[in-house]
């Protein structure tokens, strides 16, 4: 029996190192500045990583920890967010600005610290003040751990598809103008795949993304929509694609000729490179305008897929085919894609359903008015349950938090509306025009620790129906239900998926509809949710979530590290 005892320790000690060692430090520095690059015909100044567009690649595997050393050479104030990463017990790395840190100055730098655990496929990273998201951001890209595999056939090759968008301006200079004058800002001049515009636009005939492929092989598609306002329609002609993953989460196969994809969501899918040696084929990019009425980007980016064969790597000139996407208005096709998606149970990380249900929340999203003492017209505003929420000015809410600060926020966010009302009738202001104007705040909804939250998201009309990307920072959900209309208990909860349902970070909750999400909030922190639309977030689209500490140490918020920017 003894023997047993030590065989036993001895396994577990082996196991233990053996863990251990798996397990790495990444580092990285991140050098911000800007940088002139031509495109579509002009030379323009924008603000980036490391000299390039997109900006590094993270490489990591599950269980290893990174460092980034970011050393601010820009002009601008900057933070970096690494969306969708849990940040458990290092919430002070999450980025966003004056939620969980004040801004990098210029000509200062930050170290964000963090661990990847339980966590595997695509996420990303991305500035996370003003509108420089548009050119500061790139890829993070989590693998198995060295014992572990994915749990479908390996690629041959992985390939990052980042979506962006373009300005032919000063995008820091837009935004500035816009949150001035109340009016949204332009909108963008091209879409991008991998920093390129593709042969449509102006002056882009070589600034195109290509791929060479080999006939037989299996190619892992890591696609990311970094684009700031746009959700998109993807295709490659006369191929299909098997999505298993999204948000970094194991999904169960899905079979799909398009893809659909949001502002912040990443979705991984094998294509089967099952063409002819020498055939070229396009993949293209364009917008799923859910608000028909709403002026939008109406251009199409493109990329090319080469079919290479034996030592050579000759592209054979010939026609090459165009994928006929989808039109810009066709919601079923983008609800269908959303709404086919669920976990792969039992899968790497698969976490089930919560069933015991602590807190109830519906909170309303949408467009309003903010009236403006002294001006010709009100301005443009944004709101969750009516709050348009207002970053604090003199110190992050998550310092606040942990110093006991007062009067930066106030833990009063409401669990319902104020007023109820039919959310997606159109009309609904014409006789209620009180409806439409928003009440300023930087309001937070406090959670105890461990509590599970049911969230419905329903989508108002009040000054347009559109489908809105929401983003929770520090927790992926459940995604029980979505449909369309006003929410309703008594015949919605009967279509709760509580098997399989997605579990993600980012969710496009349907136009004129409503999403119904569950999280647990075991983590610790200030937690921002916002409207991953970037000109909706300045405009108050967003809230927080103050978790508090757990009853022991490993479950409570740790001190501020000593080089935690200061206002």
């Amino acid at each position: 029996m003894e023997g047993v005892k030590v065989s036993l320790a001895c396994a577990f000690l082996i196991f233990a190192v053996s863990s251990i060692a798996s397990a790495a430090i990444v580092e990285h520095t991140f050098n911000v500045q800007n940088l002139t690059m031509s495109r579509l015909c002009k030379r323009q100044v924008i603000t980036v990583v490391n000299g390039s567009l997109p900006g590094p690649t993270v490489r990591v595997k599950e269980g290893d920890s990174l460092v980034i050393h970011v050393i601010n050479n820009s002009p601008h104030n900057i933070t970096i967010h690494w969306h969708g990463i849990f940040h458990r017990l290092t919430v002070w790395a999450d980025g966003p600005s004056m939620i969980t840190q004040c801004p990098i100055q210029p000509g200062h730098r930050y170290a964000y610290r963090f661990n990847i655990t339980g966590q595997e496929g695509t996420l990303w990273w991305h500035a996370h003040s003003s509108f420089l998201r548009a050119t500061v951001y790139g890829a993070i890209i989590i693998r198995p751990k060295p014992s572990h595999s994915y749990p479908f056939p390996k690629p041959h090759k992985e390939v990052p598809i980042i979506f962006g968008e373009w300005w032919n301006t000063d995008v820091v200079a837009l935004e500035e103008a816009a949150i001035a004058t109340g009016i949204p800002p332009n909108n963008s001049d091209a879409y991008t795949i991998n920093g390129l515009p593709g042969n449509l636009y102006p002056c882009s005939k070589d600034r195109m993304f290509n791929l060479d492929v080999v006939k037989g092989k299996l190619y892992l598609l890591r696609m990311i929509n970094a684009a700031m306002n746009m959700q998109l329609f993807f295709k490659i002609a006369n191929h299909k694609l098997t999505v298993v993953a999204a948000d970094a989460v194991y999904t169960k196969p899905y079979l799909t000729d398009v893809i659909v994809i949001a502002p912040g969501q990443t979705v991984d899918a094998l294509l089967h490179a099952d063409q002819s040696i020498g055939s070229s084929y396009y993949m293209a990019a364009h917008p799923y305008a859910s608000a028909p009425s709403v002026p939008f980007p109406n251009t199409t980016t493109r990329g090319v897929i080469h079919y290479i064969g034996g030592a050579s790597k000759t592209h054979i000139t010939k026609r090459v085919l165009m994928p006929k996407l989808p039109s810009f208005f066709d919601t079923p096709t983008a609800h269908r894609f959303y709404s086919n998606l669920t976990s792969l149970v039992h899968g790497p990380h698969w976490v089930p359903v919560p069933r015991h249900v602590d807190e109830e929340m519906l909170v309303t999203i949408g467009l309003g008015l903010e009236a403006c003492a002294g001006c010709p017209n009100s301005k443009f505003a944004a709101s969750m349950n009516n709050h348009s929420f207002v970053l604090p000015k003199k110190l992050s809410i998550l310092e606040a938090v942990f110093h006991g600060v007062e009067g930066i926020f106030t833990p009063d966010f409401p669990n319902q509306p104020p007023v109820k009302f039919d959310y997606t009738d159109p009309n609904i202001t014409q006789t209620s025009p009180g409806l439409l104007f928003v009440h300023k705040s930087t309001s937070a909804k406090v959670l105890k620790f461990n509590t599970t939250v049911d969230l419905v998201l329903q989508n108002h009309a009040l000054l347009a129906a559109e489908s809105h990307p929401m983003h929770l920072h520090g927790f992926n959900f459940h995604v029980l239900a979505q449909g369309f209309g006003n929410y309703d208990p008594t015949r919605d909860r009967s279509k709760y998926n509580l098997v399989n349902p997605q579990f993600r970070n980012t969710l496009a909750v349907p136009v004129g509809g409503w999403a119904v999400i569950r999280f647990r909030a075991d983590n610790p922190g200030a937690w921002i949710m916002h409207c991953h639309i970037d000109v909706h977030l300045p405009f108050g689209l967003g809230m927080v979530f103050v978790v508090e500490n757990g009853p022991t140490k490993s479950t409570s918020l740790p001190p501020p590290p000593p080089d935690l920017p200061r206002c």
